[in-house]
């Protein structure tokens, strides 16, 4: 077994893989490991070479994942990782290893070791080559009635041994277990990492935020336009939308727009969308949609208002001129 740096990993087939090319061979140690998001591989293989040859004839050797014009394209040049490989050999060449840093979820691949001689043209690759997946850990949300959530703590890697989940409730650490209560229509944001490894928490889980509603076109429109009203809330898992008018119990239609068409006064009031996830629901602010006949719409709640304070405002003024004039 390859050493390892902690994390998670599971070793899925452990049969060794062996290219013969004229007696040289390359032997992986693992050919599947799963690692978590974050973390660091130890990816080893061994080299025997064939009779009347020795590791002096080696002159070069690397790991890669892929090529380019017919050439391996070595990981330490290769920008997606330079910054976080190392690969050596020791032991007289015979055994040679490859670890990578801070994993991500791209550097799931095949990864494969080939070796240059001293003979032009000379060229040996272990194929096919060790496995890699790189998961991230995940927290599944499940309903256990009207109040209370359930939340695990999942990763797609079977894991050996036993690990303690760590939970956080926004950025503060506050309970250790497999699982963890918390009420529906939460707005806080929960995360889980597993304490012993060197991966990295999941991304958090949380409720609709309240939702904002925009409004195209902008500008004032005439009676029989269309109007398309557009919901958003931040949430993870990301949330669904339902539209209701103010006052009416059935919804006006689902999905984050709602279009009206052919605008009419049977249209005007309040309406307001509702985000739902798993972890609750949160509704918009009314927003008020206005048609004034043939001379156009306009909508927002706060249109009656800057229109009753503007008339406010021109009363105050007619009264101050009719006192000057009468003084």
């Amino acid at each position: 077994m390859s050493p390892s740096a902690g994390g998670l990993v599971v070793f899925l087939l452990s049969v060794q893989v062996i290219q013969s090319q004229d007696g040289w061979r390359v032997n992986y140690d693992e050919t599947d490991i799963c690692k978590a998001k974050g973390s660091e591989v130890y990816i080893t293989c061994d080299i025997t070479h064939p009779p009347g040859r020795d590791p002096s004839d080696i002159k070069d050797r690397c790991w890669f994942t892929k090529e380019k014009d017919g050439e391996t394209v070595d990981l330490r040049t290769d920008s997606e990782y330079s910054s976080r490989v190392k690969h050596t050999c020791f032991g007289d060449w015979k055994t040679c290893y490859l670890i990578i840093k801070d994993l991500r979820e791209s550097d799931s691949a095949e990864y494969k070791f080939t070796l240059m001689t001293n003979k032009p043209g000379e060229k040996y690759t272990g194929s096919p080559g060790v496995t890699l997946s790189v998961k991230g850990l995940q927290v599944q949300v499940g309903r256990l009635n009207s109040t209370w959530l359930e939340l695990k703590c999942h990763s797609s890697c079977v894991l050996p041994g036993r690990h303690l989940n760590v939970w956080y409730k926004n950025e503060e650490s506050i309970k250790r277990g497999s699982s963890l209560l918390v009420s529906y229509g939460s707005t806080d944001r929960y995360s889980c990492y597993l304490r012993g490894t060197t991966g990295q928490r999941s991304p958090a889980v949380y409720g609709p935020q309240r939702p904002s509603v925009s409004v195209s076109p902008s500008a004032e429109m005439l009676e029989g336009d269309s109007v398309t009203l557009t919901c958003s809330a931040d949430a993870n898992p990301a949330a669904n939308y339902t539209w209701y008018k103010e006052h009416e119990d059935s919804p006006r239609a689902s999905g984050q727009n709602f279009t009206i068409t052919d605008f009419t006064a049977e249209h005007s009031g309040n309406y307001y969308c509702e985000a739902q996830n798993e972890m609750g629901c949160s509704n918009s602010t009314l927003i008020l949609i206005n048609s004034s006949g043939k001379g156009g719409c306009t909508w927002s709640t706060t249109t009656t208002v800057f229109a009753s304070i503007s008339a406010v405002f021109l009363l105050i003024i007619i009264l101050a001129v009719l006192y000057i004039r009468s003084h």
